[in-house]
Parts: structure tokens; C-alpha cells; sequence
């Protein structure tokens, strides 16, 4: 029942951002939510003896993230992509370990809070940018796609899985997924897609079905990466905020890796076809 209620108390007011927020407030209140989500992250990453170094990502997260959306920041010069690549580059391998350094963390710590901090620094920045953006070349619905391929996925994965589940799917990580639920999140996605692509397009898209594919794939892996975070460190949920659900981080695991995948995949198959 917490499940269900907070639920329906959050997926409102998501919607409501992506429909009625400018760019530069969405951009905003999703920092806000992953700031939050960074606090859990640092509780994880403490129990890993990563220091206090990575406590640096409330900081760097927003300015990293500002920097890969456009239209957050005053415009300025167009920077080349190569250039770009090799500046986002030069900062995690020579930043981040400078951040490391002068934090002056333990010898035995140090490789672990390498890895916190470039690990986190992404992990939190690029979902940022990827949800505005792809707003930004779809419009609200676009979005809409994206969090109920997410969303519907989990939840049909739960359900089924707790039914219907009998072979595990990743035992080690998360002993409670199966493959029943695996495949009953991507068919949720599927539908979601179909569904979505006859109202939106007025037709059934291909690509919107290798569009649902994609996220829902990437959904899962987000999910199991968290549990890898969270099984490591010896927690079962990154925290406690959220009735029914754990933490910040545990309701959008799957939509940190999901969102990226989907302004990838768009990217890479165009946006003809899909954007409506």
C-alpha cells in the first residue's frame, strides 16, 4: 500500500514538471531530486571507506550537468565536440584525482574514492542533461514515453516476478529478480510503446518499439547497478524518504541509465519517426 501511495503521489507532480516547468525549472528541480539522491549516495559510499571526497558531488554534479544542457547556462562560445570530449576527458582523469589528493583520503581508501567521485559524477550529471534534453527535442511527451516505459517496466517486473518468477536473474546482485519479471518489464515497455506511438504519431513506429527495447534494457541494468552499489556497502535500501520504495536513489536507479540510453539511441536512429 506505501508503494501504491507514494506513487500516486509522485507521478503527479512529475508530470506536472514536464508539462508546466520552463527548461531552466525542469533543469532545477531535477537537481533538486538528485541532490537528494547524491546525499544517499556518499551514505553508500562512506560504508565503502571512500572517504570525504566524493561529498564534492553536490557541488560538481549541477555544474557538470548545466554545462551538457543547453539553454541552463548564458550563451558562450560553441565549443567544438572533440573538444568537449577531451575536456570532460582531461577533468575525470586529472581532475578527479586532483579532488582525491587534496582531500588528503587514506592510502587504502584512495582507489575507492577514485572511483566514488568519477563514477558519481556522471552517474548523477548525465541523466540530468539527458531528461531536459530530450524534452527539449520531443516535447513533454517525449518524456512521457520515458518514464512510462521506466515505470510501467518496474512495476510489471515486481508483480509478475513476484507471481510468476522462478529462475533468478542476477542472484548475486539482486536475488529477488527473475527472468519472468525481466521479460514482463520489457513487454510492459512494448506496450507502453505501442500505445503511445498509435496517440502520438498516429501509427505504429518501429523505431519507438526499438526505443522501448532499448530503455527498458538500460532500466534494468540501472537497477542492478544500484543493487551492486547498495549490496557492497551492506544496505538494502539507499534510504528512507520514500514509503514503500526506500530512497531517492532506489525510485530512479533505473531512470539514471534509462534516460541517457534514450537520447542515445535517438541520436543514433534520428529523431524522424519518433519525436512527435
Amino acid at each position: 500500500m506505501k508503494r501504491i501511495l507514494t506513487a500516486a503521489v509522485s507521478i503527479p507532480l512529475a508530470l506536472a514538471a514536464i508539462f508546466a516547468l520552463s527548461d531552466l525549472w525542469l533543469f532545477a528541480a531535477l537537481v533538486v531530486v538528485v541532490e537528494l539522491a547524491i546525499l544517499e549516495y556518499l551514505r553508500i559510499a562512506r560504508l565503502l571507506n571512500a572517504g570525504n571526497a566524493p561529498g564534492i558531488l553536490l557541488l560538481i554534479v549541477p555544474i557538470a550537468a548545466a554545462l551538457m544542457t543547453p539553454g541552463v547556462l548564458p550563451a558562450r562560445s560553441p565549443i567544438a565536440a572533440s573538444d568537449a570530449l577531451l575536456i570532460g576527458a582531461i577533468f575525470l582523469a586529472v581532475g578527479v584525482g586532483s579532488l582525491v589528493v587534496l582531500s588528503r583520503v587514506s592510502m587504502a581508501s584512495g582507489l575507492i574514492a577514485i572511483g566514488a567521485l568519477g563514477f558519481g559524477l556522471s552517474y548523477f550529471a548525465i541523466p540530468v542533461a539527458s531528461l531536459v534534453r530530450l524534452r527539449q527535442i520531443g516535447g513533454p511527451w517525449l518524456l512521457v514515453l520515458c518514464l512510462a516505459i521506466v515505470w510501467l517496466g518496474d512495476t510489471f517486473a515486481f508483480y509478475c516476478g513476484r507471481q510468476w518468477g522462478r529462475r533468478k536473474f542476477a542472484p548475486s546482485i539482486s536475488p529477488k529478480k527473475t527472468w519472468a519479471g525481466s521479460i514482463a518489464g520489457l513487454s510492459a515497455g512494448l506496450i507502453a510503446a505501442v500505445v503511445w506511438s498509435l496517440w502520438a504519431l498516429g501509427g505504429l513506429s518501429l523505431k519507438a518499439l526499438v526505443l522501448a527495447l532499448v530503455v527498458g534494457m538500460a532500466a534494468q541494468l540501472g537497477d542492478l547497478v544500484e543493487s551492486l552499489l547498495k549490496r557492497g556497502a551492506g544496505v538494502k535500501d539507499s534510504g528512507t524518504l520514500l514509503p514503500g520504495h526506500g530512497g531517492v536513489m532506489d525510485r530512479m536507479d533505473a531512470l539514471f541509465f534509462a534516460a541517457p540510453a534514450m537520447w542515445l539511441a535517438i541520436w543514433v536512429m534520428g529523431s524522424e519517426g519518433i519525436v512527435p
